[in-house]
């Protein structure tokens, strides 16, 4: 086995943990499964990540981190436009990342993510906040605060991401369906600001 450049490490031990998680799911991740795939020695996952559990936090954040990336780059003529692409963005990071998601959300009990972790799926969140604030600023939309619309709306579109990543199917095209609880969620939004 040929030595890897100490910087490098780190860098080939999460690439070989996302192909494995990509390809079989978050119950195949092992420090020997990842360390192999790497060609790292085992010892390379504790010098570097403490073992398992931390190796699994790092994909946790860099799942956190893509999804931020994905909703952050919602674009639209207006900020009621950019909030639904960045709607349409969420479904299409799960769908592309179904491992990946499944560890973020079903799996998070075994990552145990650390404070730092959280806050950076927090971040994540955040970004929705500032699209309903957007949103917000131009009018009623929704009653509580930001973070309680953003909650609203985050809560339905993980729940229907998480049935469709179960194979639970409502519409032949469920690209279509969601967009339709997308625009069914923002009129439901804006019927409540206005009652």
């Amino acid at each position: 086995m040929s030595r890897t450049p100490s910087r490098d490490v780190e860098s080939a031990l999460l690439d070989a943990a996302e192909q494995i998680l990509a390809s079989e799911g978050p119950a195949a991740l092992t420090v020997r499964r990842v360390a192999g795939c790497a060609g790292i020695a085992p010892m390379g996952v504790y010098n570097r990540f403490t073992g398992k559990q931390g190796l699994l936090e790092a994909l946790f954040v860099k799942g956190f981190e893509g999804l931020q990336r994905s909703v952050g780059a919602a674009t639209g003529a207006d900020a009621r436009a950019r909030l639904r692409d960045a709607a349409l963005r969420y479904r299409a990071f799960a769908v592309g990342n179904p491992q990946h998601y499944s560890l973020m959300f079903d799996h998070m009990h075994e990552v145990e993510p650390g404070e730092e972790a959280l806050l950076r799926a927090y971040e994540a969140f955040h970004q929705l906040v500032v699209l309903v604030a957007d949103v917000r600023a131009g009018g009623p939309f929704g009653a509580g605060t930001d973070v309680e619309v953003a909650q609203q709306c985050w809560s339905a579109l993980h729940g229907s991401v998480s049935l469709e990543l179960l194979g639970v199917r409502f519409d032949d095209d469920p690209a279509t369906g969601y967009a339709r609880l997308v625009d069914a969620l923002l009129a439901g939004l804006d019927r409540v600001a206005e009652a």
